[in-house]
């Protein structure tokens, strides 16, 4: 691998985007940022290419995509990685971003778990590193660093080569004032200032983010959300959580706390279905799934027991669904008459290990009790959802930094 490439500035959060301020255009300082920054873009989007391909892809002249090339590699932004067949005449060199011209660590943790991997511009798949929480004494300092350190052993990676951390966690922050709430699974998290904490002490540009509105992001790249207008993302899991996707853009809320539906009262035309559920958490939280897989005949001695259970028991899993989904039902007809979207995604492990069967049982049993007739669907990332919207968030970051740098040179 090459060598890591020297960072002029410590990376921001969300670089900007925009043309460079201090070149006028029209200039041939200007043009040749403009042919540098679609150069880049165009490695980012399509892999390696030849500098012929560049030219085909840019529009541009043979000497101009030669000159963007060298400029690019003077910039340690990209490099050869192989050679393509020419035809005729000798291969040509293929050229691609470097893995290392900016790197980060994804992060996803919950009340047993952290799991982390390293990010590049490119999005390439890294080893995750998957690391049992004890019940020790924890600060969020030692978590995130820990989470850091794993996941740079798993890919090889020096620890130094870190810019940016990107963290999903199990609670609500606070845009206004970096305060973090509905956290019962950080013990040892500050409740207040906790982004800032956490860049003071690692050193690195740190986003902390709601685990759901990140599945919400994976959704979106990869899944069921791909695509459309709109989407819910309705996390079913030991907790409950709600995103809503618009047109690309998670809804946070003011303070941060929009989604937290697990709070919300259980609906009067629900009570027949558990008279003792006071909250939706308490309806369909992972309590109730645990109950009821045990009542099917399963193991539910906990939520991941039973969630096993459902998993290996299809006839377990089938009396469990039929229960559930208009426990479900009643979860998501607040949402339709609130937001309307154009599909609700049921995610989480409830509604990964449920499948086609509690969306297609949900969407039923709305249809049935309500006038809305909603789309329903099951989550299309059953497999570290929390983790690969974190790593798409940082994809975006690392990669706007890359032409942060091109604007800097430029200046």
């Amino acid at each position: 691998m090459p060598q890591a490439a020297p960072h002029a500035q410590p990376l921001s959060a969300q670089p900007g985007l925009g043309e460079p301020e201090r070149t006028v255009p029209g200039t041939p300082a200007w043009l040749r940022t403009r042919n540098d920054r679609a150069a880049l873009q165009l490695l980012l989007d399509h892999g390696p290419l030849t500098r012929n391909r560049l030219r085909e892809l840019s529009g541009l002249s043979k000497p101009t995509a030669s000159q963007m090339v060298q400029r690019l590699e003077s910039a340690e932004l990209i490099s050869a990685v192989g050679e393509a067949s020419a035809g005729r005449g000798p291969n040509a060199a293929t050229y691609a971003v470097r893995t290392d011209a900016a790197l980060g660590v994804a992060v996803d943790i919950d009340a047993r778990w952290l799991r982390a991997c390293i990010v590049d511009p490119t999005g390439a798949p890294r080893p995750i590193a998957e690391i049992a929480l004890g019940s020790g004494r924890r600060s969020a300092s030692e978590d995130v660093r820990r989470a850091v350190d794993e996941a740079c052993r798993a890919a090889g990676i020096p620890e130094g080569s870190i810019d940016a951390v990107c963290v999903g966690v199990q609670g609500a922050i606070d845009p206004r004032t970096d305060a973090l709430r509905f956290a019962d699974t950080l013990p040892g998290w500050p409740t207040t200032g906790v982004q800032q904490h956490l860049e003071d002490d690692l050193g690195l540009a740190v986003t902390v983010e709601n685990d759901v509105n990140l599945a919400a992001i994976a959704e979106r790249s990869s899944g069921a959300g791909a695509g459309l207008g709109s989407f819910a993302l309705l996390w079913l899991g030991e907790g409950l959580g709600l995103a809503m996707d618009l047109g690309g853009t998670v809804h946070r809320g003011v303070s941060g706390g929009a989604g937290e539906i697990g709070y919300l009262p259980v609906p009067r035309t629900a009570t027949d279905l558990d008279p003792d559920a006071v909250e939706l958490q308490d309806l369909i939280g992972g309590i109730q799934v645990a109950r009821m897989t045990e009542a099917a005949g399963g193991d539910g001695s906990s939520y991941h027991a039973a969630v096993a259970s459902l998993e290996a028991d299809a006839a377990v899993r089938e009396r469990v669904v039929a229960q559930l989904a208009p426990r479900v039902a009643a979860g998501i007809v607040p949402v339709l008459a609130l937001l309307d979207p154009e599909r609700v995604v049921l995610g989480g492990s409830t509604g990964a290990v449920g499948g086609p069967a509690l969306a297609d049982a949900v969407a039923a049993a709305i249809r049935e009790t309500t006038q809305w007739d909603p789309d329903v669907a099951t989550t299309g990332v059953r497999r570290h959802p929390v983790l690969s919207g974190a790593r798409e968030r940082l994809v975006r970051t690392l990669r706007a930094a890359l032409f942060d740098r091109l604007d800097r040179i430029a200046l």
